[in-house]
């Protein structure tokens, strides 16, 4: 079996990539390329991968990418919410062209093949994909209403990928992932990157900055459990999907203050005393259009499973980046 991950050199990517370079889902893959625009940082392992790097909004890439003929797309390249805002055709190149592209090229590949080639497509999409006003808790039924360039551009690709699978030329998932932290290095140009900064920072002694207001609730997963959704999906059975083809994964709803308080009860209030409040209405206007809670029953029937609460979130973090 074969595999394909773009977007490795991200976070969650390279994660996913140690993963199943780790173990090669037990013996049953045989080829793994990682792809990104820079060649991702993956330790030296016994067991064999290939890097390749370019631009995925570039169709000739694509064709070469396709033409390994990868069992399993794992599809995780994207520009950023805040970066995809303010660039907005950087934005739609990379996040909406660069899918289609890619989808166009598995569409060739089943041609030319007679329909032998059909991969399973694992798609990161976002919440952004929703805007308000919410329910308490969002179900598996309520519709997607985007209001920033992201969260247009990830549900282009959820489209993109639930046609593509209707016409047969794929077996496709989109997996609404939650926000993820606490994210390792450096914050981003992520809109949401702050809800690891105000964790991450304070848990190493440094200062750091909480734009928004305490009382902003979000939904919230661990790198960890990132990881292990991409990997369960690749071990679904696409039919019980049916014809709707995003998947809302579970995951925690905190609010700041909660956030905080879990802080404090794992590290002491001096972590606390290390966040300081400078409000930024450009990002305030955009993360409270994102949801704050929901009822992932599709996905837990299928058998996705949350972190237990935002303590053990924040442990995770300390196991793996501070105690190693």
């Amino acid at each position: 079996m074969k595999i394909l991950i773009i977007g490795a050199a991200g976070m969650i990517g390279m994660r996913l990539a140690r993963s199943i370079i780790k173990d090669d889902f037990n013996g049953a893959i045989n080829d793994i390329t990682l792809f990104d625009v820079i060649p991702p940082k993956i330790e030296n392992h016994k067991n064999s991968y290939k890097i390749k790097t370019g631009d995925i909004s570039d169709p000739n890439i694509i064709s070469e990418l396709i033409n390994q003929k990868p069992d399993i797309i794992y599809h995780l390249a994207a520009i950023v919410s805040g970066d995809a805002e303010e660039n907005f055709e950087k934005g739609w190149d990379v996040n909406a062209k660069g899918t289609w592209h890619l989808l166009e090229g598995i569409r060739k590949k089943f041609l030319t093949s007679n329909g032998s080639y059909k991969p399973k497509f694992i798609y990161a999409s976002s919440l952004a994909v929703f805007s308000g006003p919410y329910p308490s808790a969002i179900n598996d039924d309520f519709s997607p209403n985007p209001e920033t360039s992201y969260g247009a551009q990830k549900l282009v690709g959820e489209i993109l990928i639930n046609e593509y699978s209707r016409k047969g030329f794929l077996d496709g998932v989109a997996l609404r992932l939650p926000t993820i932290v606490v994210r390792p290095g450096k914050p981003n140009k992520a809109a949401s990157s702050f809800y690891s900064s105000i964790i991450r920072e304070p848990l190493n002694g440094i200062e750091a900055i909480l734009p928004v207001p305490e009382n902003l609730c979000h939904w919230f997963a661990s790198p960890l459990s990132a990881v292990r959704f991409l990997r369960h999906a690749a071990k679904l059975d696409f039919k019980k999907l049916g014809n709707r083809r995003s998947l809302n994964l579970p995951g925690v709803s905190c609010s700041i203050s909660e956030q905080i308080l879990a802080l404090e009860e794992i590290a002491g209030t001096k972590t606390s005393k290390l966040i300081k409040k400078i409000p930024d209405k450009k990002i305030e206007e955009i993360v409270n259009n994102w949801p704050q809670n929901f009822m992932a029953d599709r996905a837990i029937e299928l058998g996705f499973v949350a972190d237990k609460d935002f303590k053990d979130i924040i442990q995770i973090y300390i196991n793996e980046e501070i105690n190693t």
